[in-house]
């Protein structure tokens, strides 16, 4: 039975989820389990493995999947524990080391400006888009990332070159860069011998017995296993190549390469000719019988290494390198016996393979599932191949597949050689060699009981400067009954001596090279920089490869990964093409913006609706509504409930059924309150009569309208219509409207909005949710001007107390304020800066500078937070209204963190959490606002100009706070809390800005 939990936007790097997955199968009532991310490519795995349910099918890129094939129905309660405690010690790991975490590549970009390179350990399927945005940010690229087509390789490769960069990988596992080890890598004494190669532990083999014999590394430029195949052409090996015979400190070049092309094969040939340093190089499966030319050819990586030794001390190179392999005091094997490489080397598999082969006379190398050799019974597998790391750790850093492979080959009597690799370093497990003990020990003792041979070889890839320590592992190796040669060469020379056979190498003299030599290309400038300076690297992926980094006097910036825009491949190719157009867009942006932070709001009078808005003094009978447009028949109970309580107070009708056959007759028309410069709250229900708020930007005279709050209880926004709400409306635009018409008209310029924002936000709003230092900040403004009304002693003290006791009355002002900022800054503009955000209920609805009046919809939210006793969610109404202007400029949601006292309120928790939003809100706008600055923000500005891209890279949907009305018409608020913005609506306005800019992606 397969039980599937769903973490939503829990992302987690995908070899610490195939440990855990390890951890999960052996909880003793689980069949098999899998903890992936919901990437296209890991659902494949689910479904090839039987465990792709319909809740994993739904998952995003972003989110984790838990799938658990038990009979136990209760196995999640055993598992999520156990997930919480494995993500919980990497979390306490991650505190430990204090290491700052970018989350974007602005941010990594800005915390480590003079970066140079970008260490990439990401999934492939989303490897290339991010690898083009490092190369354009002009740094160099180490891929430890794989599975990236060869199509987009050689595109990057080319890019790469074109600017001047290194391209090394991708499925580089290792590497050296000014002596700083890099990823699965081994730390080498500095020295004066620089290595370019196209295979990691082939790397890994020759720098470690370079250390060993006190030779040195200066560099390990790693290429990737295709760089040499015809479709690559070796560019980065080329480029790499030249950087070396112009980088002073190398002295020596060393090349090691799997199975080139032939015709790339030679042109590198050709470039090692022509240029003036002695070259060692190595093509593995080639038996070279001469050396040619200036090159000298080596058999084996243990070859390679000597000869590197000799150039680098001006030592004349021998004829022969091969040495005798001492043989132990044992049983020598029968014919029938066969040998068995285990590997989680490629390379290293590749090596013994060929040399097995060349002394037996078998068939040579292959490549099927997992094999290098498969013949006559003489089995050597890489077990680092796709087929045994597909979905699970590659086994340099877990023991199990080779757990069950030595299991697997001990029990078979043919076998009498069991050839193993152990190699050490950062990235490879602590202690392989402890790991796999136990399993060697029980085989040993089974093959002794059972009267038969059976021998474990060994060669350990390390120095002793490792964190695993080279002669400690040998020595609990040797200890344990297991051969232990110094070379993988040599251990393939012991396993077949064990067998009687016996392996030489014949001597190599230097033949002159034929062909002809080339110009040495100019080496680049920035490939220079990189190698005469300490690497400064940007990691994205995987935190662990900044230990040896650091460690070694290098600088990285960790970013803290995960697939950009929600692992849209769409959006991902729309965000890396509006690349091109960044300085563009941000100068149109920066107009948008620059209107919003120097807006002049003022609050200069309230008038009847139709005074101010022509439409609803046209023939037929007109209601404004909040949100996107939206006709009688989609609209939800509180926006219909609210359009009948407008028609009452209109005396269009004077019940539900008669409105309704007015609006079946066609007799009213609805348009939203955006279209006409207004806002309205909740339903946003305005009619001619109603009495809204003018509020002018002094910048450019736009105005802007919003109806007045209606104080608490049953209210038409919430959609009320009974006769004590008709009874208010009426109040409103008889006393309270005209009052403080008559009050702002006595003072000299109107009320200064943003002055009176600025001290209030000091206090403690953010007029969304709370509005109570604003409203008495503006009753204390407006109450002088009363005073100084004629009229009815009762109706003032009423008009006072209203006032005194409507903690929201500053919201309505504040969206009037709002929609005349965004209007002004929407005028003639351009780019991608959010200018409306608003909700009617069923649609969220979006507009941007570029696009003006369009409108970018989805489905909006149910707001999430706490309800007044007896409602829960079931009862809420999706969110509506045209408050969430409020947040457009920058408010609201967008700066929960300065009102600490409301966060609770909403849903949000403690201060650390409003703290949290408003730094996640931060990521999502092009800045701040100096106008209006928090103090419990550390005085930053508020949120300035919420940007489409950021939000479609990042993910992250504004937070709107809200009002939760009931979903029934008449019953009003039940709660309060947040909502997020839909994400569709910002895809949507990024595809139509795309197309606007000539861009179309498919």
């Amino acid at each position: 039975m397969l039980n599937t939990v769903i973490l939503k936007n829990n992302y987690q790097d995908s070899i610490n989820l195939m440990l855990l997955t390890n951890r999960i199968n052996s909880l003793p009532a689980v069949q098999m389990s899998q903890l992936m991310m919901g990437t296209d490519a890991n659902k494949d795995i689910l479904l090839n493995t039987g465990l792709l349910t319909p809740e994993a099918k739904e998952a995003s890129p972003n989110d984790l999947m838990i799938v658990v094939d038990s009979e136990d129905t209760s196995i999640m309660d055993q598992v999520l524990p156990e997930v919480d405690r494995f993500l919980g010690d990497l979390s306490s790991s991650n505190k430990a080391t204090e290491q700052r975490v970018s989350t974007s590549w602005k941010e990594a970009l800005t915390n480590l400006p003079d970066a140079n390179m970008a260490l990439f350990s990401i999934p492939g399927e989303y490897g290339a888009a991010e690898m083009e945005v490092a190369l354009k940010n002009d740094l160099h690229v180490f891929s430890f990332t794989d599975n990236i087509p060869v199509e987009e390789e050689v595109r990057l490769k080319k890019l790469a070159h074109e600017k001047g960069l290194l391209m090394m990988g991708p499925d580089c596992g290792t590497g050296i860069i000014s002596s700083i080890p890099i990823a699965f890598t081994n730390v080498i004494t500095p020295g004066n011998i620089g290595i370019v190669g196209a295979s990691g532990t082939g790397i890994q083999e020759v720098t470690t017995i370079i250390d060993r014999l006190g030779g040195g590394v200066v560099h390990a430029i790693g290429t990737g296993g295709h760089d040499l195949s015809d479709a690559v052409g070796a560019i980065t090996m080329k480029d790499a190549i030249v950087a070396l015979e112009n980088h002073e400190p190398t002295d020596v070049i060393c090349v090691i390469s799997k199975p080139p092309a032939k015709e790339v094969r030679d042109e590198v040939v050709q470039l090692l000719q022509s240029i003036s340093k002695p070259v060692v190089a190595i093509f593995l499966g080639e038996k070279p019988t001469a050396h040619v030319g200036k090159v000298f050819l080596a058999h084996t990586l243990e070859e390679a290494a000597k000869i590197a030794v000799d150039l680098a001390n001006d030592q004349t190179i021998k004829n022969n390198y091969f040495d005798e392999v001492p043989l132990p005091t044992v049983e020598k094997l029968g014919e029938d016996k066969v040998i068995t490489g285990l590997y989680s080397g490629g390379t290293l598999a590749a090596e013994a393979g060929m040399l097995i082969s060349e002394t037996l006379g078998l068939e040579g190398l292959v490549k099927k599932e997992g094999f290098v050799l498969q013949s006559h019974g003489y089995d050597v597998i890489d077990l680092g191949d796709d087929i045994y790391t597909q979905g699970k750790p590659h086994p340099m850093i877990d023991p199990e597949v080779r757990i069950k492979k030595i299991k697997e080959y001990a029990n078979d009597e043919k076998t009498g050689v069991i050839l193993l690799d152990f190699v050490l370093g950062y990235g490879a497990h602590e202690d392989m060699v402890n790991a796999l003990l136990p399993t060697i020990k029980e085989a040993q003792k089974t093959a002794q009981e059972n009267n038969r041979p059976l021998y474990f070889v060994a060669t350990v890839v390390g120095t002793n400067n490792d964190p695993q320590n080279y002669a400690q592992a040998v020595q609990t190796l040797k200890d344990n009954g297991v051969f232990v040669a110094e070379s993988n060469a040599k251990a393939v020379t012991l396993s077949l001596g064990l067998k009687g056979l016996t392996v030489t190498e014949a001597d190599k003299t230097v033949q002159p090279y034929e062909g002809q030599k080339i110009a040495v290309p100019a080496a680049s400038e920035k490939v220079l920089e990189l190698l005469n300076t300490k690497p400064r690297i940007i990691n994205v992926g995987l935190s662990s490869f900044n230990e040896s980094i650091q460690k070694f006097d290098g600088k990285s910036e960790q970013f803290s990964w995960k697939p950009r825009a929600n692992g849209n491949k769409k959006m991902i190719k729309i965000l890396n093409a509006l690349e091109e157009y960044d300085e563009q867009i941000n100068l149109e942006n920066q107009k948008v913006t620059d209107k919003i932070k120097n807006a002049q709001p003022f609050l200069i009078d309230v008038v009847p609706a139709k005074e101010a808005i022509a439409e609803l003094n046209e023939e037929k009978k007109t209601i404004l509504h909040a949100g996107p447009p939206i006709d009688w028949q989609t609209m939800t109970g509180p926006m219909k409930g609210a359009v009948v309580g407008a028609a009452i107070f209109e005396g269009w009708a004077t019940n539900e059924e008669e409105v309704v056959e007015l609006i079946k007759r066609d007799e009213i028309r609805f348009i939203p309150c955006h279209h006409v410069n207004a806002v309205g709250p909740m339903g946003g229900i305005t009619s001619a009569n109603m009495p809204v708020l003018v509020v002018e930007n002094r910048l450019d005279g736009t105005r802007g309208y919003c109806t007045m709050n209606e104080g608490i209880g049953k209210v038409l926004r919430f959609g009320a219509f009974s006769e004590e709400v008709i009874t208010r409306l009426n109040w409103l635009r008889d006393v309270l409207g005209p009052t403080l018409s008559k009050a702002l008209k006595k003072t000299e310029d109107g009320i200064n909005l943003s002055v009176l924002i600025a001290r209030s936000i000091t206090m403690g709003d953010e007029f969304h949710q709370r509005n109570f230092a604003a409203s008495l900040n503006f009753l204390r403004e407006v109450a002088p001007y009363i005073i100084l009304v004629e009229m009815d002693v009762q109706e003032r003290f009423d008009v006072m107390k209203f006032l005194a006791d409507t903690d929201q009355f500053f919201l309505n002002i504040m969206m009037a304020a709002g929609k005349t900022i965004v209007d002004t800054a929407r005028k003639e503009a351009k780019g991608t800066i959010v200018t409306t955000l608003a909700r009617n209920g069923v649609d969220f609805g979006v507009r941007i500078a570029q696009t003006n009046d369009e409108w970018f919809t989805a489905p909006v939210n149910t707001p999430k937070g706490l309800y007044f006793t007896g409602f829960s969610e079931e009862d809420g109404n999706p969110d509506m209204g045209d408050s969430a202007i409020t947040e457009t400029v920058g408010v609201g949601g967008m700066a929960m963190v300065a009102a600490p006292g409301v966060t609770r309120f909403v849903g949000a928790g403690g201060f650390k959490d409003a703290l949290d939003t408003s730094d996640e809100m931060a990521k999502i706008s092009v800045g701040h606002n100096p106008t209006w600055t928090i103090p419990t923000w550390d005085f930053q500005g508020t949120c300035l100009g919420i940007d489409i891209r950021q939000v479609v890279e990042t993910g992250i949907t504004p937070v709107i706070n809200t009002g939760i009305a009931h979903k029934n018409a008449g019953v009003g608020q039940i709660g309060a809390g947040t909502v997020r913005a839909p994400l569709a609506c910002f895809e949507k306005a990024i595809e139509a800005y795309a197309r606007e800019l000539g861009i179309v992606v498919e």
